[in-house]
């Protein structure tokens, strides 16, 4: 008979960084390969664009495993599917490793956020109920911060790897860690599982959330190369995302057990809270990327240095996040969020005004400034979305809000590299008009350059190469700026909002990861 309760006091260290560190493992794997995309694209043969399909099937399939997670368990028990989901994501990181081409990298990307998918509301569950109540909070702050310092070490691992050995390593990495942590939970806890139950599944909302979301994923993905509508499979897959998508709202909202409730955007503030919630997602991982892929593509840095760019805001907020969780009952968390939301807005707009010759001290300042921002949004959004849901439906609202976030993510970063590509053909034709033998300040470039020996085909070289640089910043510029416009739209939610509002603590902290 399976244990209830409790786990023992004396082996609850143990159990906590074990759950802690499968977390950490999955978030990690969010952001450690942005840093690596050019490397591995150029090793696979592939266009530097295909690089984003690496992110975002891995967050595509990391959504769509959450909300099959509740059902799983029931039918084969928490314990199980969680040692399970992390040797499916060990598995699937050595088939990464090894990967050589870029569908096959894809497909494994695939199976590895399905089991990051898994394991995020399992590590949470898991904890939960090995610890007495009095003690839950403490135990999920602990949890918890791994989602931070995770996001911190990616790109500078990532990066760090990239330089000094191979890409693959990224991946491979996870094995030895993932097998370490499947082997430690089932020991751990083998003898208390939760009971299984057969409930029935939603077989037709399952197949039509997939079919809907993988479709408008494949579309923004492939979009921009194909001509988007100009294209016959762009086409299809609109209409099958658009067709799949009222086909699956009708279907959830009529089905006895929804594989997603719906019924939850029923409440104001869950509905206008998570929107905010996942302007800011959006926003960040959009503007994250392409800063990213601009800083190697375009400016020479290595992934270490890009890695160290982007990471370093995250470091305030570690330092400020604690600060303002023991202070945030004092305020309106609208006020907080907002505030969050706005300076995030700020740092995005200053970002949106760089130029090629920007020096590494400019370029961190809005990461700072951004990662200050992120210890006011989390925490006090969560509060707002949960303040009228029941206790009984917090676990399906919590799963709910990991699903958008990251769903939202995803979309966000095929349409940034998809803006960003636009935008740079857009500034290079206007750039070019201008850039030629009949215009002034040109031809007294060429004509320097010629004194110095360089034939003329060399010097035009030089120039496509200075247009490349100049139209390729002002298109992430220009992705800067949307992100920031998504922001206020945010702030703008937020305060659609109306009371009461919950202080975040015990369970429902775990939301916000």
């Amino acid at each position: 008979m399976n244990k209830t309760g409790p786990y023992p006091a004396e082996g609850r260290l143990l159990l906590t960084l074990v759950l802690a560190l499968a977390n950490f493992m999955q978030v990690l794997d969010l952001t450690i390969a942005n840093v690596s995309l050019p490397a591995i694209t150029s090793d696979l043969g592939a266009v530097p664009s295909q690089g984003a399909w690496i992110i975002t099937s891995y967050a595509v399939a990391n959504a769509i495993g959450v909300p099959l997670t509740g059902w799983l368990s029931d039918r084969f028990g928490q314990v199980r599917m969680f040692v399970f989901a992390t040797l499916l994501f060990g598995t699937a990181s050595l088939m990464c490793g090894l990967s050589w081409s870029m569908p096959m990298l894809i497909a494994s990307r695939l199976l590895q956020g399905v089991g990051a998918g898994f394991m995020v509301p399992l590590s949470q569950a898991l904890l939960m109920r090995s610890y007495p109540p009095e003690k839950q909070g403490v135990a999920l702050t602990i949890w918890s911060m791994t989602t931070v310092v995770g996001p911190i070490a990616g790109p500078l691992l990532g990066g760090w790897i990239t330089d000094n050995a191979h890409w693959s390593w990224i991946f491979l990495i996870n094995v030895p860690v993932a097998f370490l942590c499947a082997f430690g939970i089932w020991e751990l806890l083998k003898d208390r599982d939760t009971p299984i139950r057969k409930l029935p599944l939603d077989r037709v909302g399952m197949v039509l959330l997939i079919v809907w979301v993988g479709s408008l994923q494949l579309m923004l993905d492939k979009g921009n190369e194909l001509d988007w509508l100009g294209s016959p499979f762009i086409t299809t897959l609109a209409v099958m995302a658009g067709l799949g998508f009222v086909l699956f709202i009708i279907w959830e909202l009529t089905e006895k057990h929804p594989v997603v409730d719906l019924t939850l955007f029923k409440e104001r503030n869950f509905t206008l809270g998570i929107l905010a919630l996942c302007m800011m997602f959006t926003a960040f991982m959009a503007t994250n990327l392409v800063s990213t892929l601009w800083l190697q593509t375009q400016l020479g840095y290595t992934a270490l240095l890009a890695g160290y760019v982007t990471a370093s805001g995250a470091i305030l907020t570690l330092f400020a996040a604690p600060i303002v969780g023991r202070n945030m009952h004092r305020f309106d968390p609208r006020a907080l969020g907002s505030f969050g939301l706005g300076c995030m807005a700020i740092a995005m707009f200053y970002r949106a005004h760089f130029t090629s010759g920007v020096d590494i001290d400019t370029l961190i300042i809005p990461q700072l400034i951004t990662g200050f921002a992120g210890a006011f949004i989390f925490v006090p959004i969560i509060g707002i979305n949960m303040g009228n849901i029941p206790p009984h439906r917090l676990a399906a609202a919590a799963s709910m809000q990991n699903f958008m976030r990251t769903m939202f993510g995803s979309f966000g970063t095929s349409v940034a590299v998809a803006v960003w590509s636009q935008r740079e053909a857009l500034h290079h034709s206007q750039l070019a008009a201008h850039m030629n033998a009949a215009s002034g300040p040109a031809a007294d470039y060429a004509n320097l350059l010629a004194s110095q020996g360089l034939p003329p085909a060399q010097t035009w070289s030089i120039f496509e190469r200075m247009l490349s640089v100049q139209s390729q910043t002002m298109g992430a510029n220009d992705v800067s700026l949307l992100a920031s416009g998504l922001l206020l739209i945010g702030v703008a939610m937020l305060w659609g909002t109306r009371a009461p509002f919950r202080r975040v603590s015990g369970p429902v902290a775990a939301a916000a990861d």
